[in-house]
């Protein structure tokens, strides 16, 4: 028997501990949304990688921008610039969200008031976006809304743009999408948060809730007409996010802190993603605390130089502690 033997049969190496895989879910909610930069920036910073994302609505954008390779970065410098310089008449639609929605059929004629929302795409996607989703680095779901069956309509495959296209299609700025004889209009309106997509196949499930809430104004007692049509639908979208979670909740919940901004603020990126920096904050603290403690059952593997022949590895039977443990027994209780 050799020196290693000797030690005794109870010798046993550890597998290096598994990363957690994390689901990222980004909601919807107009301008408010463009904080999702902001929270893909943190993953960067943090080095950690989702294994899935789900988006709805201008989460579905930035998310398949995310997914397709390009960085929190590089998104905020695209975005910047788009709204800065190249958005023509779609960037005076979004000047003021105060105007009567008759300007805004005068700005595109009477029978072309309602935008395409892919044409709006083909000038507002970073043109490293992916055609399809098998092409994508991340796994994505795009989630959209069935205007005739009054259901949620889940994409993973096939091209990409038409998915996105169906998911920010916001009524009466945008024009339903038409894919494979489906209506679609915006997802938000059946699942404006889609965290629930992702619980499946993630360990960790984090969403960004841009929904945001009416805020008053000052300057005045009641919203304008143009102000309290938009802001029904995320009224109705808020009301939708409230339910879910009282059915089942994600690991780590981040509300953007944008709810000051109208849905068409657009042209206040610079202070949305200001306004976006303490949430940013905490979804890198929330990420840092859960995955220092939480890791993925590992295989306790036997030395097969201090035991018998037909020894066999076997399961460690170390619980799982912390925030992961607790949220998936919250989950099987639900």
């Amino acid at each position: 028997m050799n020196a290693r033997q000797s030690q005794g049969s109870s010798t046993r190496e550890t597998l290096p501990a598994k990363a957690p895989k994390i689901g990222l879910a980004l909601g919807g909610g107009g301008a408010r949304g463009l904080a999702h930069i902001a929270m893909l920036e943190a993953f960067d910073e943090l080095s950690i990688r989702p294994s899935v994302i789900a988006g709805t609505s201008i989460g579905a954008v930035y998310g398949a921008a995310y997914a397709s390779g390009i960085s929190g970065r590089d998104l905020r410098e695209h975005t910047r610039f788009i709204l800065s310089q190249r958005l023509g008449l779609i960037r005076d639609l979004f000047v003021s969200t105060t105007q009567p929605f008759q300007r805004l059929a005068s700005l595109f004629g009477a029978r072309s008031a309602i935008l395409n929302p892919a044409a709006v795409l083909d000038v507002i996607l970073p043109k490293e976006v992916k055609n399809d989703f098998a092409d994508c680095e991340i796994p994505l779901k795009i989630v959209a809304s069935d205007f005739y069956d009054q259901e949620p309509k889940i994409f993973s495959d096939g091209l990409l743009r038409p998915a996105i296209a169906a998911s920010m299609a916001l009524p009466v700025i945008f024009q339903p999408v038409v894919v494979d004889g489906r209506a679609l209009i915006d997802g938000g309106l059946t699942n404006p948060l889609p965290f629930d997509l992702l619980m499946p196949e993630a360990d960790v499930v984090v969403a960004i809730d841009v929904s945001g809430a009416p805020v008053p104004d000052p300057r005045r007692a009641t919203p304008t007409a143009f102000e309290a049509l938009f802001a029904s639908a995320f009224l109705f979208e808020r009301t939708i996010v409230k339910e879910k979670l009282k059915a089942a909740r994600p690991d780590i919940l981040i509300s953007a802190g944008t709810s000051r901004f109208q849905v068409l603020d657009f042209l206040k990126c610079d202070e949305i993603l200001a306004a976006a920096e303490p949430a940013k904050e905490r979804l890198k603290q929330q990420l840092t605390r859960v995955l220092s403690v939480e890791t993925l059952p590992v295989l306790d593997v036997v030395d097969p130089t201090t035991v018998a022949d037909g020894a066999q590895a076997v399961p460690s039977k170390r619980p799982k502690q912390g925030l992961l443990a607790r949220a998936r027994r919250r989950r099987k209780e639900d």
